[in-house]
């Protein structure tokens, strides 16, 4: 990447980015804002932007940095991964402007694309329902009912991808690639919510539709974070339903490990299921992984 461009997304606010998680501030003045720290759940603000030099510390855990350090954990993903994650976001954003499709038809400072919603859609185009079941192996009679079509257009041309609808009205994005994103708010996605436990725990809604897939039936009250950013709301949402027990389908990385590290300190009686699936990144790599053995032994 070139340094002005990792310039431009070092300037892209913190604020703002934090907004389009669904994150606002407890307290704003001039130069800074302070908020209940989105990398845990807390009941007093010990998180400050610093809007002036658009830099971050959280006070209770005695870190801090740029918006790339903050998208690292935010997202748990690596330096590379949170560059493109943050390129994507300052070349054109979607936002929240009605419960279900607000868009941001500003430009960006210093770009020339803004990303403007077509329309949504019960229908999946075939390309990516091959996707899913293809690449991701994910059982379309189950996962269809979930998922939507979101339509949208960047600079004449458009694009197709998988919408998975969450608690607020807004939607996690994925494409037929490496795209991700989110047409705000961001916000957790309850599923089967009968108050029955223990509840079953995801980080993305791909492990979850696997985890449709791999079963005959599902009964259980299941949970999707969309985000690890969003543990702080799972516990509240939780704890609003006196639930106590959770079976958690949580990455095999560090960010996957701090979560399931969260939930246990916050009370919660947990059973970490990803040890079923460890030398896997994720459910959905198991379950990728073992459609193609089971594929290759009846070929």
């Amino acid at each position: 990447m070139k340094e002005e461009n990792l310039s431009t997304i070092k300037r892209y606010p913190i604020t703002a980015y934090l907004e389009s998680k669904g994150i606002t501030p407890v307290r704003r003045l001039a130069t800074y804002a302070m908020y209940r720290s989105p990398l845990r759940d807390e009941h007093h603000p010990s998180f400050k932007v610093d809007t002036e030099k658009n830099l971050w510390i959280d006070y209770a855990e005695g870190c801090g940095g740029s918006i790339i350090d903050l998208c690292m954990r935010l997202e748990g993903c690596s330096l590379p991964e949170a560059i493109l994650h943050l390129g994507k976001i300052v070349s054109g954003r979607m936002v929240n402007d009605c419960p279900r499709t607000r868009i941001d038809r500003n430009l960006i400072e210093g770009t020339n694309t803004s990303r403007n919603l077509i329309g949504i859609s019960n229908d999946l185009p075939p390309h990516l329902q091959d996707y899913l079941s293809k690449v991701r192996c994910i059982d379309l009679g189950r996962a269809q009912p979930f998922l939507r079509c979101v339509r949208y257009e960047v600079r004449r041309r458009t694009y197709e991808v998988i919408g998975f609808a969450n608690a607020s009205g807004g939607y996690e994005l994925r494409g037929a690639g490496l795209f991700k994103g989110t047409l705000a708010p961001k916000d957790i996605t309850p599923i089967f919510s009968d108050g029955r436990q223990p509840v079953c725990l995801f980080e993305g809604f791909m492990d979850f539709l696997s985890f449709l897939s791999m079963k005959e039936k599902v009964g259980s009250h299941c949970l999707v974070m969309n985000s690890v950013a969003n543990v702080g709301r799972c516990i509240r949402y939780l704890r609003e339903r006196h639930i106590t027990a959770l079976r958690a389908f949580l990455d095999n990385d560090d960010a996957g490990r701090r979560t399931l590290s969260t939930f246990i300190e916050a009370g919660f009686l947990v059973e970490d299921m990803s040890m079923h699936y460890r030398g896997c990144k994720d459910l959905n790599e198991f379950h990728v992984s073992r459609v193609c053995r089971l594929r290759g032994q009846q070929g």
